[in-house]
């Protein structure tokens, strides 16, 4: 019975998603049919939009915490990681959440969390010098260990990624002159510092941001990508080693300003990539703010229409070459044709969005906004 519900799942996820891309159909291509065929046809499209726009359902975190961290494990398992220290789990599709927050960590920013299931996860705290840690737990959150400190005041660490439940990186700002990336083989139990010779030079101001824990993503067991901003221009850094040697490539993405940049990608296998940002402040227009690849982020194309605003976060749907998801505090956005056109369908505030293989997709952001995706 459970495969046989997973299977209608995936078809009506097939199904609606094909529906869904002929309704967003522009209404001007069935010109030629007259103006009465159009005006059916723009009805029909109305209506079939209606029916099957994807909608966040909200959670009750019972916290105000900030939730930029968020690590998808499936559809009723996801853990959170935001202000204050605050780490919160749930294993029923959000209708309860468990606090399972590190022990005296109050005081710092947990702005990314990467679990390989309901028991194991790695949190990251940012800020300046011992202000970065990393934190690891084996048993849901009851305990937590220490894992990394930094002890270099000129460091400031933004996103994890993981290549499998082993390998992964952590990636920070400049220092001397390079991005500095950190390394682990034993699931986070330790890290050393990789040598940067084969990083590119940073340009002036050129930083990252620790906006949604996204800024540094992987694809397989080897390629992984790292997003800049804050420089003349937005970056995507592509390495293919697991961060040993890197390749930097010009985002078309809004640039020339410290509030400006590539603030998250996603890549759906090594060659085809979205990426979104534009300027966090509010008082800010971002025009311009998402580009696609199809070459592993050697060369970028700015998205025909993009989100109407900033966007932090992004992820591809479960089962879908096309389709993705791009979020910010002003709404969620839907792509069917692989990031070309974007459209909004809910005006949510949310920082992070991430899914799983059996078709579940959560958000998080301000006040303890946690939601789950529902079609």
């Amino acid at each position: 019975m459970k495969a046989m519900g997973k299977t209608r799942r995936l078809m009506a996820l097939v199904t609606g998603g094909a529906a869904l891309a002929a309704a967003l159909v522009a209404p001007g291509a069935h010109a030629a049919e007259g103006a009465q065929g159009t005006e059916a046809k723009t009805a029909s499209q109305e209506a079939a939009v209606r029916g099957l726009l994807p909608g966040w359902k909200l959670t009750d975190t019972g916290t105000e915490s900030r939730f930029r961290g968020l690590a998808a494990v499936s559809r009723t398992t996801a853990w959170v990681a935001g202000s204050k220290g605050t780490v919160l789990r749930t294993s029923d599709g959000g209708r309860t959440w468990r606090d399972v927050s590190p022990p005296g960590a109050a005081e710092l920013e947990l702005r990314d969390i990467e679990a390989f299931d309901g028991r194991r996860a790695v949190a990251l705290a940012i800020g300046e010098g011992e202000a970065s840690r990393v934190l690891r737990t084996e048993d849901g959150g009851a305990t937590w260990t220490e894992s990394f400190r930094n002890t270099d005041p000129r460091a400031f660490f933004n996103c994890l990624t993981f290549f499998d439940s082993r390998h992964g990186l952590a990636a920070g700002d400049p220092v001397d002159g390079k991005f500095r990336v950190l390394s682990t083989a034993d699931g986070g139990r330790s890290w050393r510092v990789l040598p940067d010779a084969g990083m590119p030079a940073a340009l002036p101001g050129e930083a990252g941001f620790a906006a949604s824990g996204q800024c540094l993503v992987s694809s397989g067991v080897k390629d992984v990508w790292l997003t800049t901003g804050g420089a003349e221009t937005a970056r995507v850094l592509h390495s293919r080693d697991r961060g040993l040697t890197w390749t930097a490539s010009a985002s078309t993405l809004p640039a020339g300003d410290p509030a400006r940049g590539v603030f998250a990608v996603a890549f759906r296998d090594r060659a085809h990539g979205v990426a979104v940002g534009g300027d966090y402040r509010a008082d800010q227009a971002s025009p311009e703010a998402a580009a696609v690849t199809g070459d592993g982020g050697r060369s970028w194309r700015q998205s025909a229409t993009p989100p109407p605003a900033y966007r932090s976060g992004v992820a591809w749907l479960p089962y879908s070459r096309t389709a993705a998801l791009a979020v910010g505090p002003t709404g969620t956005d839907l792509t069917l044709d692989g990031g070309r056109t974007w459209r909004t369908v809910d005006t949510g505030s949310y920082d992070t969005v991430d899914c799983t293989p059996d078709l579940g997709c959560w958000a998080a952001g301000e006040k303890g906004r946690v939601a789950r995706l529902g079609f």
